[in-house]
């Protein structure tokens, strides 16, 4: 792969974590099909190569964040030893059950489109009474649970497991500020342990199962950069339109691999 490619994912993971990170998204959820279809990054590596990404662009972000102080609190704990155990299983998945491309799109499509119709609707229409101040967010083992199951999907698909957590946290009725740095830190620490597992699970396998390290390292370093501006702008920004954009490039993505699936 060239320089020419490098420069393309340095800038294909600063725009995406420009638009991602104010939400808690490391924006890896949408670098994946950039890497299938324009990197022809193959399958399985392009699982460790967007966990990759995230690890290298994870900082940006929580460095603005721990400055601030948002990364304080049981909420970031809860979550990142939730997904921990879940993103080591979930790459032994991956690697072992599910290594064709073709099975991949078609789980692709079938968490992108429900995951972006619900981001939508959620944005669009308001609930139908207002919660209480004490009745806000699922209960804590309720949270412990949703991390663990987040961090299994987050190890098959490569995406950490902020695209996931930050959405249904937030429906649930906490604030997106105290979401969104919980949920990438725990993508920040499952994407750690993600892709080690998958280098040490390459070494007695067969097939593309490393990283790709050069395109893995270029896109992190765009998020990098862009993950940091996108939380220094997060106060300044709508939520509303940062949901609805997310939601419909969950869409678009998944009617993508959808109809690659059918045809």
């Amino acid at each position: 792969m060239d320089w020419g490619a490098g420069l393309a994912g340095l800038a294909a993971g600063l725009l995406t974590a420009v638009v991602t990170a104010p939400v808690g998204v490391s924006g890896a959820v949408f670098l994946l099909p950039v890497q299938l279809s324009v990197f022809a990054v193959p399958s399985p590596a392009v699982t460790p190569t967007n966990l990759l990404y995230n690890v290298v662009a994870g900082p940006g972000a929580l460095l603005r964040y721990r400055r601030s102080g948002a990364l304080h609190g049981p909420l970031v704990r809860r979550l990142v030893l939730g997904t921990l155990p879940g993103v080591v299983i979930g790459a032994v998945i991956r690697v072992f059950a599910i290594p064709g491309p073709a099975v991949f799109k078609a789980l692709v499509a079938v968490f992108l489109l429900p995951l972006g119709l619900w981001l939508i609707t959620r944005t669009l229409l308001p609930p139908r009474r207002p919660r209480r101040s004490g009745e806000a967010g699922p209960p804590p083992r309720a949270v412990t649970g949703l991390a663990v199951i987040v961090g299994i999907v987050g190890g098959i698909y490569g995406i950490g497991g902020g695209s996931l957590l930050g959405p249904v946290l937030v429906g649930r009725g906490m604030p997106v500020a105290k979401v969104a740095p919980a949920a990438l830190a725990a993508t920040f620490a499952t994407s750690v342990v993600g892709a080690a597992t998958y280098a040490l699970l390459a070494l007695g396998g067969s097939g593309s199962i490393a990283p790709h390290w050069f395109l893995g390292l270029a896109c992190g370093l765009g998020g990098l950069i862009g993950g940091y501006l996108g939380a220094r702008l997060q106060p300044h920004l709508p939520d509303k339109a940062l949901r609805l954009l997310l939601g419909m490039l969950a869409v678009g993505v998944g009617a993508l691999y959808a109809a690659e699936t059918v045809s």
